[in-house]
């Protein structure tokens, strides 16, 4: 399983509308080099949940996902619902792992999608769940977190969140 390098904030692909996936074979190993992405990832910074296929340089709709004890292997995902009600948080992204952005998020989402079989599933989540999959959604379509700031105070390094907001969670 071979962990790849992630492109970072400047990177022009990471503004790529990702393409569809049409055979989930083709999938396999893109998901098979997620997984290893992610779990380097983690291992070096301390942090991580999820990862999409563009971040890895390879613009095609598919997002690898672990989140409490669970993995989602998403192809061509697409967002059904989209609560009114949002929420406010300190989002961070494995493409510029040092900056954090205060975005708003949709509280609740469900996405629809193909499973590494090829198989409809659905998945409905709130909070941190409903954030994550509203983030790596977006790097499908070219869009960043930076995109999303509240406004022009709504950035913070890494170092300087954990310094100011060290007990509340990312």
């Amino acid at each position: 399983m071979p962990s790849r390098r992630i492109l970072q904030l400047g990177d022009p692909l990471l503004r790529v509308v990702s393409a569809p996936v049409g055979d989930p074979a083709e999938a396999r190993l893109i998901l098979r080099d997620l997984r290893a992405t992610l779990h380097q990832f983690q291992r070096t910074h301390g942090f991580g949940r999820g990862i999409s296929a563009v971040q890895i340089g390879e613009p095609k709709r598919v997002i690898y996902i672990e989140f409490q004890g669970m993995s989602y292997c998403l192809l061509n995902p697409e967002l059904a619902f989209r609560s009114a009600e949002t929420f406010r948080l300190w989002d961070d992204c494995f493409s510029f792992p040092y900056l954090l952005v205060y975005l708003e998020r949709a509280q609740q989402v469900t996405v629809r999608y193909r499973d590494e079989a090829g198989a409809a599933r659905e998945v409905s989540a709130s909070g941190a769940l409903s954030e994550l999959l509203q983030h790596e959604m977006d790097h499908l379509d070219g869009v960043l977190a930076v995109d999303r700031a509240i406004d022009k105070s709504s950035f913070c390094t890494r170092e300087e969140y954990l310094r100011r907001f060290a007990q509340r969670t990312i």
